[in-house]
């Protein structure tokens, strides 16, 4: 029988690994004072297809159910419809049902029970009266400037930018009331979108909500966050194994940088925290590089400090990195191509929701129009292939005349 936390256990272990959290006292009176689970939500826009980058909050979500908490996953179909149309209508219904196949993929991979999880379609309660008059409530507290600087880390940027994407963040600070829950939690790029929220519920008789901030997992490239718009800085969940070793064998990764080191991020956001999950050890860590025995065999790691201090010091070297991470990678993704294999729903979600791109048809070379000759050089052109004709019509005579003194003699001969 497992033993029941502590209060301050539960917190401590709501918060392992978070870059910041916003009034978590809200979260502790919960546990200490009122005796009862917190109640937490995720949420995530089915927009391109997930990728490794998502091991993170699962990780998270992990920890909020161990930890005793009602965790509800909010598949928000129509804040992807309204992110620059990221997700056109008529297939995000399936992008939805594809990213919770996903979530669930992910979770039971890592050994993580979800009985107790809650999925929840947002257009299934975002279109009800009630909650469109606090969408209009909202609107008419938050300034136009207030709404496009909370989103401007999540919703795409561009030029001339549709109303639409005002609407988002105003629509994700509402969903904490219509979700009833204790606290939001997401990646720090949802930082002013939090903030929005914590302002402005009060305004509408809503109560304040605890936030939970996770650190951003870099892409592949360098700088920048793992990006499902950007497919040279990620790796797809369903990436095909060699396709997983080209990505990493191509990745920024410069030789003695630990900082700036998208594979040693992903190690240690995404190895360590599974592999302690997975053995309930602090700090469990593992990491096998099978090199040739030319180049000095195999290397084990069960330490990420030593992995990133060997680095450092050149005593392991890109190449060996590049390896270790491509093959531990190919081992987390290998449970879940296994999914998708034997799920027919599953791989319907994914033809539905991302539909292959008719190739483009070659367009027919253009015949060279006849111009006339009243453009440009267009006389002297015209006079040019006048002479070429002439000059085609005698010699076309010339052969002819030939042909029928050749006949005459042939005549001649037989008489």
């Amino acid at each position: 029988m497992t033993q029941e936390l502590s209060p301050s256990e539960k917190y401590e272990l709501i918060t392992k690994g978070l870059q910041e959290v916003l009034n978590g006292q809200i979260i502790k009176d919960v546990l200490e004072k009122e005796d009862r689970p917190v109640k937490i939500y995720w949420g995530t826009a089915p927009t391109g297809k997930p990728h490794c980058g998502y091991f993170v909050p699962m990780v998270k979500l992990a920890h909020f159910l161990k930890a005793g908490c009602e965790v509800t996953v909010l598949l928000a179909d129509l804040h992807a419809f309204l992110d620059n149309m990221k997700a056109p209508l008529e297939v995000v219904q399936f992008r939805a049902k594809y990213y919770e196949l996903v979530v669930k993929a992910i979770l039971k991979s890592i050994n993580v029970p979800i009985e107790r999880l809650r999925f929840v379609v947002g257009s299934s309660y975002q279109q009800g009266g009630d909650y469109v008059m606090d969408l209009f409530k909202m609107s008419n507290v938050v300034s136009q400037n207030d709404a496009k600087r909370a989103g401007a880390d999540v919703v795409k940027q561009v030029a001339n930018p549709l109303l639409s994407g005002l609407i988002y963040p105003l629509m994700q600070a509402i969903d904490e009331e219509h979700l009833q829950v204790d606290a939001q939690f997401g990646g720090v790029d949802q930082r002013k979108i939090f903030v929005l929220a914590e302002e402005n519920l009060p305004s509408l008789g809503y109560k304040k909500r605890g936030h939970l901030m996770n650190a951003m997992v870099p892409g592949l490239g360098q700088g920048g966050k793992m990006s499902a718009s950007d497919p040279n800085s990620k790796i797809d969940i369903l990436e095909e194994p060699k396709d997983v070793k080209k990505k990493i064998n191509s990745a920024y990764c410069a030789p003695g940088d630990v900082s700036d080191n998208g594979l040693i991020a992903f190690l240690e956001y995404v190895v360590q925290p599974i592999d302690e999950l997975k053995s309930g050890k602090e700090d469990a860590f593992q990491l096998t590089i099978d090199r040739p025995e030319k180049y000095g065999g195999l290397m084990e790691y069960t330490s990420l400090n030593q992995l990133k201090q060997d680095y450092k010091e050149g005593k392991l070297a890109p190449p060996d990195l590049k390896s270790g991470v491509a093959d531990k990678i190919n081992e987390l993704l290998a449970p879940i191509r296994e999914e998708f294999a034997q799920n027919e729903l599953f791989q319907q979600a994914q033809a539905n929701g991302y539909p292959a791109e008719a190739p483009k048809q070659e367009k027919k070379a253009k015949k060279p129009k006849n111009k006339g000759s009243k453009y440009p050089g267009g006389a002297k052109d015209a006079k040019d292939g006048k002479d070429a004709k002439l000059e085609a019509d005698a010699a076309a005579t010339a052969a002819s005349v030939e042909d029928v003194v050749k006949a005459v003699d042939n005549v001649e001969l037989e008489e």
